[in-house]
């Protein structure tokens, strides 16, 4: 990993060089381990690590890709520090497990990867088809099509996975569904929770409503999501920010509110 500051000198190049190295050979250790473990296939990196877009401090998102049964008792026993989840405890869908750990003083988080699942999610999004799952801390909830999404993203570090582009079926299907999702939502705040001056209901609705927005826009231009972390500000609609940040009690500037929204999100 280099430091964006130490970039002047030879001193601080050899500094980033020596961090760069360490990196490669802490995730050479963990990938291996991982890849030993029964019925695992392949290992990835993800998040921001995988994009280039991490800073020092950030997690380490690795997946493990099965096929058949993976027994997480196995990952325990590597002995790392953390919380290993069973087989579906993170919902029961495509995002269906994993473990939170830390390793080498670093915190790593591992996500289970059914291939059978994520095959037939490929299949599926390549014939523009897709459903929604509810997620905790995605505040839109996931399209099964993330799992695709990470293929198309993420670094595969042992093993080998498909490398999707964007279908071309899924550009067209995914942005009716998610501005459709995003209309009732503040169809729904304004028919129901504005009228009652129903402030948090309504901020809630807003930033809802706004993720699938942004859901909508990159679907639209063909690019793949895998979190919500900075999907506003890549669909542009960090002005929701400020919407929200204005609200004030009473039905009319509720109203106001989730016009404003609309207009923001391009829902009117």
């Amino acid at each position: 990993m280099t430091d964006p500051h130490h970039h002047h000198g030879t001193a601080h190049g050899h500094e980033a060089d020596t961090d760069t190295d360490t990196d490669q050979a802490f995730l050479d250790l963990v990938a291996d381990r991982l890849a030993a473990l029964p019925a695992v296939c392949a290992v990835t990196l993800g998040g921001s690590r995988a994009t280039g877009t991490h800073t020092p401090d950030s997690d380490w998102d690795l997946a493990l890709y099965y096929r058949g049964s993976f027994e997480p008792a196995v990952l325990r026993a590597l002995g790392w520090d953390g919380e290993v989840s069973e087989v579906g405890d993170w919902g029961g869908g495509v995002f269906n497990g994993g473990a939170w750990l830390t390793i080498e003083g670093r915190r790593v988080d591992v996500h289970y990867r059914d291939l059978d699942v994520v095959e037939h999610e490929l299949a599926e999004a390549e014939r523009g088809r897709f459903h929604w799952e509810p997620l905790m801390f995605h505040l839109a909830g996931i399209p099964s099509y993330l799992v695709v999404a990470e293929l198309g993203i993420n670094r595969v570090l042992r093993g080998s996975l498909p490398r999707p582009a964007y279908p071309a079926a899924l550009r067209e299907s995914a942005p009716a569904h998610w501005r459709g999702s995003a209309d009732m939502t503040l169809g729904y705040a304004r028919a129901n929770s504005a009228p009652r001056g129903a402030l948090t209901e309504v901020a809630g609705a807003l930033a809802t409503a706004a993720m699938q927005s942004a859901h909508a826009l990159l679907a639209a231009r063909g690019e793949w999501v895998t979190n919500e972390k900075r999907l506003l500000a890549r669909a542009g609609l960090r002005g929701i920010d400020e919407v929200i940040a204005g609200l004030r009690p009473g039905p009319e500037a509720l109203t106001r509110a989730i016009d404003r929204a609309e207009e923001l999100c391009g829902l009117r």
